[in-house]
């Protein structure tokens, strides 16, 4: 008796399968645009070493296709920013702020970059928003810039000769 039931499961369970079409059900139209997009935080640089940097900035959520692109227009004179690096990345819906990171490679040590940042939709559609003409400086070959996480100091050493409970007068 149990051998025709487990037939009828593993059967009724191939033929859900088949028939579903998972790709379909995940396609989403494109969420309301923001009416303004505008920058919350940053442009900042998030980690630096002699040959690439990361750049990041948050903006409110700026809606439409879900898939967007972080631009980052860029060079050493701030007059001629005609490189370019973008990311891709995936809105979350339900998130107010979008965190936009771009990675730029192949940079020259000890080299002053000026760069500005935007994003599109993934049609190319620009969000309507771009920074002011930012800059950093890489490092020395070898050496690297933390700059996000913010380094926090460390916590002071206590002395072992002081107290912890003060005394009674």
């Amino acid at each position: 008796m149990n051998r025709p039931l487990l037939k009828l499961a593993i059967t009724a369970t191939v033929c859900t399968l088949l028939s579903s079409n998972p790709a379909a059900a995940q396609v989403l139209r494109p969420a309301k645009r923001a009416e303004r997009v505008e920058i919350t935080k940053g442009p900042a640089l998030e980690l630096a070493r002699d040959d690439l940097a990361i750049i990041r900035w948050t903006t409110n959520n700026p809606g439409g296709t879900d898939v967007h692109f972080a631009v980052v227009q860029y060079g050493t004179d701030p007059e001629d920013l005609s490189q370019m690096a973008k990311s891709q990345i995936r809105l979350n819906r339900g998130h107010p702020e979008t965190i936009f990171r771009v990675r730029m490679a192949g940079l020259k040590p000890q080299t002053t970059y000026y760069y500005k940042v935007t994003s599109t939709e993934s049609n190319g559609k620009s969000d309507g928003v771009a920074s002011p003409v930012n800059q950093f400086n890489t490092p020395a070959p070898g050496e690297q810039i933390v700059a996000y996480p913010p380094q926090l100091d460390p916590q002071p050493k206590l002395d072992p000769q002081a107290k912890s409970d003060p005394q009674p007068k």
